[in-house]
């Protein structure tokens, strides 16, 4: 009985993972599509800081797109981890540049909400290193977990958005 109620609680942990991963890489999509609809829709330039910091979304991405390829493991997060640490060090540093106005200078791009890209991706930065930590705490880790089967609506799902983040790079760069 006991047994059954341990396997019971894997499947919901590892449906949970699946769920959480795929959440945070619709959310990272979303924001890389909010960028380019501005960025084309508005018809402004970013910067060479902000598309690295859209460089580090992708990056967070790719490590995210490596747990649903290859399974769930601490080092596919790491990879995500890693990225998400790099824009917050890319995007403090651009609003650190920008925070005080200087002649003939200010932001780059309109504001979406009052805040300037390089203030959302501080936000948004945060966000990821606080979800990742979040998920290692609470659902823990999975290390040689299998990736999900490609019949699975999550395994659909994570497929479908991965070559979505694909095209958002390939469009980027």
């Amino acid at each position: 009985m006991k047994s059954n109620d341990g396997e019971r609680l894997a499947a919901l942990r590892f449906l949970l993972n699946e769920a959480y991963m795929l959440g945070m890489m619709a959310a990272m999509a979303a924001v890389l599509t909010a960028a380019l609809v501005i960025q084309y829709g508005s018809g402004e330039l970013p910067c060479p800081l902000c598309l690295l910091q859209r460089v580090a979304m992708l990056g967070v991405c790719f490590g995210l797109m490596l747990n649903f390829r290859h399974g769930f493991s601490d080092r596919n997060l790491g990879f995500s981890l890693l990225f998400s640490v790099f824009l917050l060090v890319v995007a403090v540093r651009q609003t650190l540049l920008d925070i005080y106005p200087r002649p003939g200078h200010s932001y780059v791009g309109s504001a979406v909400l009052g805040l300037h890209m390089p203030v959302w991706s501080v936000l948004i930065a945060v966000a990821l290193i606080t979800a990742i930590a979040l998920k290692l705490c609470i659902i823990g880790t999975q290390d040689g977990g299998h990736p999900p089967e490609r019949g699975s609506p999550f395994g659909r799902l994570a497929t479908v958005l991965s070559l979505y983040v694909m095209g958002l790079a390939a469009v980027n760069f």
